[in-house]
This record gives C-alpha cells, structure tokens and sequence, in this order.
C-alpha cells in the first residue's frame, strides 16, 4: 500500500483523500487490514491524530471497521457504501469510469420517470409555466453543455414538484456525479438534450396531472442517452476481449 507524504495546506483532508482512493480503488481488498496508525503516519509524514481522523471519517461512510486491538479492516463498499461515494467513483485519476457513468444514467432511467409521475400527482400550478420557461431556455441555445446545465436545472424542478426528499437526496447525489461529465458525455447526451418535443411532452402531462403521461414522456426522453452509452460500453468490451 503505497503512500505519498502530504503536502497540501490541509492535512487532514489529504490524508483522508489518500486513504479513501486507496479503499475504494481496489488497491487494497475487502477482508485486509491496513497498516497501523503509526506506520501510516510516518509514510505520509503527519501526526497520528491526522490518521486517526481520516480513519474515522471512512469508517462513517462504512467502508471500513476499527476493530478491538486497533486493527482497520476493509469493508466491500458494494455492500456498505452509500450513494456518497458516486462522484469519488466516476472520476478517478482525473478519467470518467465509463461503466460508472452508465450506471448513473440507468439510475435517472429508472428514478426519472417516477419523479415525473410524482409531479404530475402533486407539483404546483404554476410548475407547469416554470418548466417550459427552462424549455425555451433550452431550445434557445446550440451549445452541447449548456444544453445539459439547462437540463438539469428542469429536472431539478421537477424533484422539488415530486415532493420527496428520498429522490431529493438521490438526485442532489445523481447531479453531483453527473457534472463532471458534461463535456465528457456531450455526443451522447445530445440523444437527449436536443429532443425539444419530448421535454415539452413531460410538461404537457405534469400540466394536464397525467401521472401515466408524464411517467412515459420521461422515460421516452431519458432512455436514448442510456442505451447509446450502454451500446458503446457493449461494443468496447467486446472489442477488449477479442484483442486478448
């Protein structure tokens, strides 16, 4: 387990950044125990204390348990992450995982359409207004990424409509991790992003309180992006495995 000695000004940050990389990166597994709080601080050149409070930091998140005796053993982050730990997965080394990116997309798939439902059953009068206001927005500009700011910003009124803080907090997460790839993803959100009409038609249900509608209106924009991403990690993979 390779450490760096820390040089930035906040040193309990970058200890906790350093350990939680070396968690959730694989470069050490669940089930192994990590190196002691002494031997820790003196390959990254801090105090024990700082150890200690980014060792507590990831056993809050449930990635690892501080055991009787004082050994630090590695949880599997697949059985006791939380949503938290998106946007530290989707961009790691300064790359986009690609496989993580389309698992976000599937999540808005999947949550999208639901949220819209919600909306329809129980978003204010003047929503409906407020929502195609950002559709103008978005028809009235060609850039790819201004496009997906505008498109969040509907479907962040969308959410505060549904009324419910679950997907609130799931899409506070979902947007967090989603930023960072806005240039990234630009080819293929323009799948969705560009079709104007199928923004106007999520509004037209949630104005007319048609929770079918707008549960099929979201999902028929959502799904475009999500299938050519998923085509294209399909394709890659295939192609990874007849080069071996």
């Amino acid at each position: 387990m390779d450490l760096t000695p820390v040089r930035r000004r906040s040193i309990p940050d970058d200890v906790f950044d350093q350990l939680l990389d070396r968690v959730i990166g694989g470069v050490v597994e669940p089930g192994e125990t990590l190196l002691s709080e002494r031997r820790m601080a003196e390959a990254l050149g801090v105090s024990r204390p700082a150890v200690r409070e980014a060792l507590n930091r990831i056993a809050a998140m449930g990635l690892v348990d501080v055991r009787q005796g004082g050994a630090t053993v590695v949880n599997d982050l697949r059985r006791r992450g939380g949503l938290d730990l998106l946007p530290r997965l989707l961009v790691r080394g300064g790359e986009i995982d690609p496989a993580v990116a389309h698992s976000i997309l599937e999540a808005r798939l999947w949550n999208g359409p639901k949220v819209a439902e919600l909306a329809a059953q129980r978003a204010p009068e003047s929503t409906a207004d407020t929502l195609d206001d950002a559709v103008d927005a978005l028809a009235a500009t060609d850039d790819p990424v201004v496009r997906q700011r505008i498109a969040l910003d509907f479907w962040d009124l969308i959410v505060d409509s549904a009324d419910s803080i679950t997907f609130r907090l799931m899409f506070n997460t979902l947007r967090t991790a989603y930023e960072p790839m806005l240039d990234a993803l630009a080819v293929v959100m323009a799948a969705e992003v560009n079709e104007i009409d199928r923004y106007r038609s999520v509004v037209a249900a949630i104005r007319r309180r048609d929770p079918e509608g707008a549960f099929a209106a979201a999902h028929n924009l959502l799904e475009p992006a999500t299938t050519l991403l998923g085509g294209a990690l399909a394709a890659a993979r295939a192609a990874s495995e007849e080069g071996t």
